[in-house]
């Protein structure tokens, strides 16, 4: 899957000399305040737990924009109901951890922080941001794989390190012990093994996998609800990977009666957590079409309510309105 926005083009704007040189002196600047006043500091030793941090509107200034006069930070804004998100938020916490202090991630949920969506200008979730000395950069948005996302990071943490001089954080691995200890092991299910079989491939970016993990739960127990939630995700982006964004939604626009054109540009728009989108174009679709082509709309609709889940209220709205297009 090709994300929005891998290529770092937001750095071109940093590399402006004489933003770059004003961004690095403050960074310098903030550090060496927080030497003297005795404060965390890039020199400071921080546990691995501490490299995750959830950030809302009234501590972001010291949360983020302080912070990343020291370090990278790596925003990731996420809500509850979306389900792409639910694939993104471990990779990028797991990464986090493994990059071991050379950027830290912010985790933005957007229900409960409408002003900072609107300030970063986030169009759908997930969306990923970073902060460098205090400059704002756009990631990417939506869905992407492992190695394209390491890939970013790369570039982030270069940028950091040449152009503001942010070399991370040193993090103590032995803070650990003083956290609190974890609950204890509740006993594996009958497909627990399965399950997390299923997880591991989607962090791994092998869909193919995955969707045989989950399949392969359902053909024991065709009931599974985290099985058939996980196969409908999973197949939603082994749908998308190897899609052109630009290609798909130029032929949505032109072709308002192609539903293979408005299927696939559905898929792009649920991906990307444009789900009212994704919903409003292939009930339109049923709406224009007949025969084949109605059917074939109005399954991959139903494909897209599993994806989102039964419980959602946007599901609920658009099966209402699915329902008065059909009868």
């Amino acid at each position: 899957m090709q994300p929005r926005n891998m290529s770092m083009s937001g750095v071109v704007d940093l590399a402006a000399v004489k933003a770059a040189q004003e961004a690095k002196a403050k960074a310098e600047q903030a550090r060496a305040e927080a030497a003297r006043q005795g404060g965390g500091g890039a020199g400071a030793a921080v546990s691995p737990a501490s490299l995750v941090i959830d950030v809302d509107e009234s501590g972001f200034e010291r949360d983020v924009l302080q912070l990343s006069a020291e370090v990278p930070v790596v925003i990731d804004f996420w809500a509850e109901w979306c389900e792409p998100c639910k694939q993104l938020s471990p990779l990028l916490e797991r990464l986090t951890r493994e990059y071991n202090g050379r950027f830290v991630l912010a985790k933005i949920d957007v229900d409960a922080n409408q002003m900072l969506m609107q300030q970063f200008g986030v169009q759908g979730i997930p969306a990923v941001f970073a902060v460098v000395a205090g400059q704002a950069l756009p990631l990417f948005q939506g869905a992407a794989p492992e190695a394209q996302i390491r890939q970013t990071l790369d570039q982030l943490i270069q940028v950091g390190e040449e152009r503001f001089g942010l070399t991370g954080l040193v993090v103590d691995a032995d803070a650990e012990a003083a956290e609190p200890a974890a609950e204890p092991t509740v006993p594996a299910g009958p497909y627990d093994a399965l399950l997390e079989a299923a997880v591991q491939a989607l962090d791994a970016g092998d869909l193919g996998g995955a969707v045989q993990a989950y399949k392969n739960v359902l053909s024991d127990d065709p009931g599974n609800t985290e099985a058939k939630l996980g196969l409908a995700q999973a197949e939603l982006l082994q749908r998308v990977q190897d899609l052109d964004p630009a290609v798909v939604r130029k032929d949505a626009a032109e072709k308002p009666g192609d539903v293979p054109a408005q299927i696939a540009a559905a898929d792009l728009d649920l991906v990307g957590g444009h789900v009212e989108d994704a919903f409003a174009r292939l009930i339109d679709a049923v709406k224009r079409t007949a025969g084949d082509d109605r059917d074939a709309a109005r399954v991959r609709l139903l494909e897209l309510f599993e994806v989102v889940g039964g419980d959602d209220p946007r599901v609920t709205s658009a099966r209402t309105a699915l329902a008065r297009v059909l009868f």
